[in-house]
């Protein structure tokens, strides 16, 4: 990859991060739908598996959003966004995009937030794994 003035999680990229997603997913015996956001929470890439779960392409779109918005794993927002938390209604928050469980993750380079991954369709550990596979090729490759 190309080092500009930022890391861009490019198309190529964001492919090679889906196929890692859905190596881990095969790997633990989940169907998952993948997706990988720009830095602005812009889709890049997608991709279902076949027979995975009719909400996982809106969940895993919306767990890469997430992630990049808030610059941080879904699943920390989950304790934070309960009734009577400090962000307590952030998922009916940006027309209900914000998940608030497990599968989203930011991408970091150089204390920037530069894209992220969301996966959904199994389990939320499995749904973690597969989007911490994802995470590491672009750690490998940035």
């Amino acid at each position: 990859m190309s080092r500009l003035a930022t890391v861009v999680v490019d198309l190529g990229l964001a492919q090679r991060m889906c196929a890692a997603a859905r190596r881990e997913a095969a790997a633990l015996g989940a169907l998952v739908s993948v997706a990988v956001a720009d830095a602005g929470g812009h889709l890049v890439a997608f991709e279902r598996m076949d027979g995975a779960e009719i909400a996982g392409p809106v969940l895993a779109r919306d767990k890469a959003y997430t992630a990049v918005a808030h610059r941080c794993a879904t699943g920390d927002l989950a304790a934070a966004s309960a009734p009577g938390a400090d962000l307590a209604g952030l998922s009916s928050a940006d027309g209900g995009r914000y998940v608030c469980f497990g599968g989203g993750l930011p991408l970091w380079w150089e204390g920037r937030v530069v894209g992220g991954v969301g996966v959904s369709g199994g389990t939320a550990a499995q749904d973690v794994a597969c989007a911490a596979a994802a995470a590491g090729v672009f750690e490998e490759e940035a």
